[in-house]
């Protein structure tokens, strides 16, 4: 065996060729490899060294070039042929494990090497360089097995024995290196916060497995088989990452449950696994309560806001008919209710980080009737129809009742009054009652207008003294109202004893004949009072009766007191007759006596024209 140093003074950058000659017999099986303080190894066999291509790369200070030459006799082929009796076989090793790949040669005396993904290992049996790597067995015997130490991922690859001399080549075996997963890894574990009810995944990562680590999740020990699994390669082209999504949608009674991502592989059959909590954070959850829940308007209330969140609350905010009330910022109010308390809901809204929630009460005030809409005066003609509407509210639940003054008869208990094709006897004044059972009673009147002829009523017998002043009346109905009024007469009767005076009231129109002396025919006669409008006419009878003439005495008695009363009555007739037709309904009037014919009041209404 020889050996050659190559001179220091050699340069990187030269293309320099080593040739070694050798006599010997046999011939020699040359082998090149270099050694410096990081390997050992061998880089070419042959007679030839090309130094461009080993040293292109590295410096020549203590670089070392060492050839080996060998001419073993070697036993004659014609009576043993080299041949495998073991060859390395396909294998799988957990990474930190120990392999032993066998290479048996019977036969064979020369030198032996392993290649790794073709590159050689080097000939010598603790294989310098490869710290992991030795030939084991009795080289004698032909024992050339490599065994590889706490397998790494580096040594995954395809492995061959060769018997260079002989011109052997092993199988090529492929040595599989399983690496178990690292540790689990949850996102935004050990504890993870989620809102309730809003869909969340939770997300399991194994990484650096070879191959791909199976990904399992438990709740309280439960499995769950909703997950959803992904694998992609890392940069080293042979481990994997490992991705588990399990969608959840937390409820509140899921807070501090357990879930638990467990992941496994060939490399780690036991498996590994980790686990975490979820809070689950929600909104406040309210109650609203108020006691009394039954009160009388003007009592005292209180409002209690109870409420739960996770996390903990951070404000109260109250309010009334969606108005808040500044001084509240508690968990309780108090209050003094009127029966506006019973329409317009209290509110309390409780805030946390997370959200608000907001709930209302009503409270339960008894009150008594309460208008709402009152009813409005109506003026119809005749034959048509007329409603009145009125709306009360009450607590407890209140009645209607709709009458018409004069009469406890019920019309209707409803809000609505409907009057179908009215009369004159319709007109009048109806009352809306309500009633609230134990706590009040409230009424509103309205009137009903009905436009139709003139209604006359006047007392069938009226009383005078024989050769005195007398005087017979009749009211007349005045609707519908005239538009305007322009000038008003009166003149005397045709006899000259008779005289017509009239005076507007709220009831309608009074008409007097007066008769300046009564004789003995005025009481066996009739008279009647007639007036018309639009709609028609109307006519009252009326009958002169005598009445006995009083003492004296009392006729002077009388006489000062009713100049008194005529002295009021003068003035209210003065300041009434200029307007004794503003609410007169009456286009003409006639007094009449059989045997005199008809006496002429002469009431005129004119009607502006347009």
């Amino acid at each position: 065996m020889r050996q050659l140093t190559l001179p220091a003074q050699l340069s990187h950058h030269f293309n320099e060729k080593i040739h070694i000659f050798s006599l010997l017999h046999p011939p020699h099986v040359t082998t090149w490899q270099h050694v410096n303080n990081r390997m050992n190894r061998p880089v070419h066999y042959g007679a030839w060294l090309n130094m461009a291509m080993h040293l292109a790369q590295a410096s020549l200070l203590d670089y070392i070039i060492t050839c080996y030459s060998s001419n073993l006799p070697l036993l004659p082929t014609a009576t043993r042929a080299a041949y495998f009796s073991q060859q390395p076989q396909d294998q799988v090793v957990v990474s930190g494990q120990s392999v032993t790949l066998p290479c048996v040669i019977v036969g064979y005396r020369g030198m032996v090497q392993w290649t790794k993904d073709g590159l050689a290992l080097g000939g010598e049996r603790d294989l310098p360089g490869w710290t992991r790597y030795s030939l084991m067995g009795d080289p004698l015997s032909g024992e050339h097995s490599l065994m590889i130490d706490s397998a790494e991922l580096a040594d995954d690859a395809v492995y061959e024995c060769q018997a260079t001399q002989a011109g052997l080549r092993s199988h090529r075996a492929k040595l599989t290196v399983l690496v178990p997963p690292t540790d689990p890894v949850v996102e935004g574990g050990p504890i993870i916060r989620v809102k309730a009810h809003t869909p969340y995944n939770l997300t399991c990562r194994a990484s650096g497995a070879k191959p791909a680590a199976e990904i399992t999740w438990y709740r309280d020990g439960e499995v769950m088989d909703t997950a959803i699994y992904s694998k992609t390669r890392m940069e080293d082209g042979k481990r994997e990452l490992a991705v588990s999504m399990l969608p959840v949608v937390p409820e509140d009674k899921d807070s501090g449950r357990t879930y638990t991502c467990r992941v496994l592989n060939p490399a780690a059959p036991a498996g590994l696994q980790t686990s975490v909590t979820i809070n689950v954070q929600h909104p406040p959850s309210v109650t609203l309560s108020v006691q009394p829940q039954t009160v009388m308007e003007g009592a005292k209330v209180l409002f209690i806001c109870s409420a739960s969140a996770n996390p903990e609350i951070t404000g109260y905010r109250w309010s009334k008919g969606g108005v808040p009330i500044s001084e509240a910022n508690g968990d309780s109010l108090e209050v003094t209710v009127d029966h506006s308390y019973f329409t317009d809901p209290v509110s309390c809204e409780v805030s946390n980080s997370v959200g608000s929630t907001n709930v209302s009460t009503l409270v339960d005030v008894q009150f008594g009737p309460r208008l709402l809409s009152e009813p409005k005066p109506m003026n119809v003609d005749i034959g048509m129809d007329a409603a009145f509407t009125c709306t009360w509210t009450g607590n407890p639940p209140l009645t209607l009742a709709w009458t018409k003054q004069g009469s406890s008869v019920v019309l209707s208990n409803g809000n609505t009054l409907q009057l179908k094709a009215v009369t004159q006897e319709d007109a009048g004044t109806y009352t809306c009652k309500a009633i609230v059972p134990r706590i009040g009673v409230a009424e509103r009147d309205v009137t009903l207008t009905v436009n139709g002829p003139p209604i006359i009523t006047a007392d069938a017998t009226q009383h005078a003294v024989k050769h005195s002043k007398g005087k017979l009346e009749c009211l007349v109905g005045n609707s519908p109202s005239p538009d305007k009024i322009v000038n008003v007469t009166l003149s005397s009767g045709s006899s000259g004893r008779f005289s017509v005076q009239t005076v507007t009231s709220d009831h309608g129109v009074l008409s007097s004949l007066v008769l300046s002396e009564t004789l003995a025919q005025d009481f066996l006669l009739r008279f009647n009072c007639t007036a018309w409008n639009r709609f028609g006419t109307g006519t009252a009878l009326v009958t002169l009766k005598e009445q006995e003439a009083l003492p004296m005495l009392i006729i002077i008695g009388a006489a000062v007191g009713g100049g008194c009363v005529l002295l009021i009555c003068v003035v209210t007739l003065v300041s009434l007759c200029c307007r004794h037709t503003g609410k007169g309904e009456v286009e003409g009037q006639i007094w009449g006596m059989p045997g005199l014919g008809y006496i002429p009041c002469q009431l005129t209404l004119f009607k502006e024209m347009n």
